[in-house]
């Protein structure tokens, strides 16, 4: 039973909106307004009367089967009739039993219980779900917000449901050590367990079941969302993936975003490129490797590795760094409008200063940048073959003042925390190695490549810079007592409609390479700096 009041509807019952709820205020009738035809169009607040009838009209029909009539209850009945047919046809869902709870304004819940049947198996299915009722466009009739999660709340619009022989079949996924990964084990690796099965299933010697799932239309698959198992009629033969994921350091990230709301971290072998953790708490999202954000002022690292390589700044030599400076008709400041007077790039990139970097955006050509990042540390090119989907970073050719603001990693510039620890780690290893969840031993694919490294007196000042913001910079007191060979790197993205900034936060520490994000987190020293440092503090 879902909410206060509720009661089941029933085929044939006949129920009347008050019946179905308890009763409640207003008219069956909202109020009207002439059309332009002479017709009249309703309008008006829906009133609840509106809303419980629709809602009625639209559960029995479902539940009878009577497709037409409850697409007819929906502001896109053509859409409905598709997703509704292929529920009895593809899902194989039958005996559906739906029981309404009390509404909340126009959005209604209600629960469903069914049976998945498919030649001789059956299985009970069981979920909440909701919707919502609008006044139609044109005439202000209430019907259902029609959208496919109405059907079943893991449907996006496009997806549908289908009952039969898995696409691909089960995997049991190993760590580095051979012991097998789950997400009860590691509650944010659930995603990265259906990409692993979606990239391995059927080339790890398993054998598919039979399952209901969300099989993932156009724009699903264009946001790199996987087929998901809603329901096991019976269990298919697993074959098995060896990750590179290593268990004490999973376990670490795990306990470090646990209880952190949108907080995503990587952790790298800067050497090789092998995923040692990975980890996002609070949301359902792999962010983690498939998060599209403001990278913030840690993209200053790829910055500054430009411009040291064009003669435009060096670790000692005096850099500017006033309180403001305007480029393609936008004025850019600093953090509380913070100046440093005759000071040097590396105090400007210590103490993270905007200005010191756009203000050199007048001697940069529009698609420095992103020969930059895509020549040097892989970055923006699309290819990258982890073993499960990601998101590879994006640093477009730009112009004017968004070319300066992607500078510091604002404007059209989009990373995440993996792309981030590839960063530090191809600072650290000195060239870039594609980073990897699965060794391409394990199928013979073709890792990414950056087509070439920087000098060695540019990497040597790279890491100084990275160095002394670890040691004397904003990263020092999320860094304190990390020891040996560390750098670091702090960001805060600012985001429209968020109140705080994303906090963002790169580091290394002797081969490991590590970034972190936490959306809405504010300050990265604050936030994602000390999941990151703690990573690599307690890997020995």
């Amino acid at each position: 039973m879902v909410g206060s009041v509720a009661a089941v509807v029933v085929a044939g019952a006949g129920f009347g909106a008050y019946a179905m709820y308890g009763g409640g205020a207003g008219t069956e009738d909202g109020a009207r307004t002439a059309s332009a035809a002479g017709e009249e169009v309703k309008s008006g607040p829906l009133t609840a009367a509106e809303v419980t009838s629709t809602a009625q009209r639209f559960l029995t029909a479902w539940q009878k089967g009577d497709v037409a009539g409850a697409a007819a209850a929906t502001d896109d009945a053509e859409a409905a009739k598709v997703l509704l047919t292929g529920y009895t046809k593809d899902a194989r869902v039958k005996d559906v039993a739906l029981t309404a709870g009390a509404p909340a304004g126009e959005r209604v819940p209600f629960a469903v219980k069914a049976t998945v049947a498919y030649e001789k198996t059956t299985k009970p299915l069981a979920y909440d779900g909701a919707l919502t009722v609008v006044r139609r466009a044109g005439d202000g009739e209430p019907r259902v917000d029609w959208h496919a999660a109405v059907v079943h709340p893991e449907l996006k619009d496009g997806d549908k449901l289908v009952t039969g022989e898995a696409g691909t079949p089960p995997v049991e996924a190993l760590d580095r050590d051979g012991a097998e990964i789950s997400a009860a084990k590691y509650p944010s690796l659930g995603t990265v367990l259906d990409g692993l099965r979606e990239k391995y299933g059927e080339k790890a010697g398993g054998t598919p079941g039979i399952e209901l799932s969300v099989v993932r239309g156009k724009e699903s698959k264009a946001a790199k969302a996987s087929d998901k198992t809603l329901l096991e009629l019976s269990e298919g033969k697993p074959g098995t993936v060896r990750t590179t994921l290593d268990p004490a350091l999973q376990a670490a990230a795990e306990k470090q975003v646990a209880g952190k709301a949108r907080a995503s971290v990587v952790l790298l072998r800067a050497s090789t490129g092998e995923v040692l953790a990975v980890a996002n708490g609070g949301h359902g999202f792999n962010t983690a490797f498939q998060g599209s954000l403001a990278p913030g002022s840690t993209m200053k690292v790829i910055t500054a590795s430009m411009l040291i390589e064009k003669n435009l700044a060096s670790t000692d030599k005096k850099h500017p760094c006033p309180k403001y400076f305007s480029y393609g008709g936008w004025k850019f400041q600093n953090d509380d409008k913070f100046e440093i007077k005759d000071g040097t790039f590396k105090a400007s990139f210590a103490r993270s200063c905007n200005t010191a970097f756009i203000s050199q955006a007048p001697e940069l050509a529009n698609d420095d940048l992103t020969k930059q990042a895509k020549e040097v540390f892989g970055l923006s090119m699309n290819n990258w073959s982890v073993g499960v989907p990601t998101f590879d970073g994006s640093v477009p050719v730009q112009s004017a003042a968004p070319m300066a603001a992607s500078l510091i990693g604002q404007g059209g510039v989009r990373m995440n925390p993996l792309n981030m620890a590839s960063v530090s780690a191809t600072v650290k290893s000195g060239s870039f190695h594609q980073p990897y969840l699965v060794a391409p031993s394990v199928d013979g694919r073709k890792l990414a490549t950056a087509s070439r490294t920087m000098s060695s007196s540019t990497l040597a000042q790279l890491r100084e810079l990275m160095s002394y913001t670890a040691a004397a910079g904003t990263a020092a007191e999320a860094m304190a007592g990390v020891g040996g060979d560390a750098g670091a790197k702090t960001g805060s993205a600012e985001v429209d409609g968020q109140e705080k900034p994303n906090g963002w936060f790169t580091a290394y520490k002797g081969d490991l390479a590590a970034a972190g994000v936490v959306q809405q987190g504010g300050h990265g020293s604050e936030s994602a700096g000390p999941i990151v440092a703690a990573l690599l503090r307690n890997a020995g």
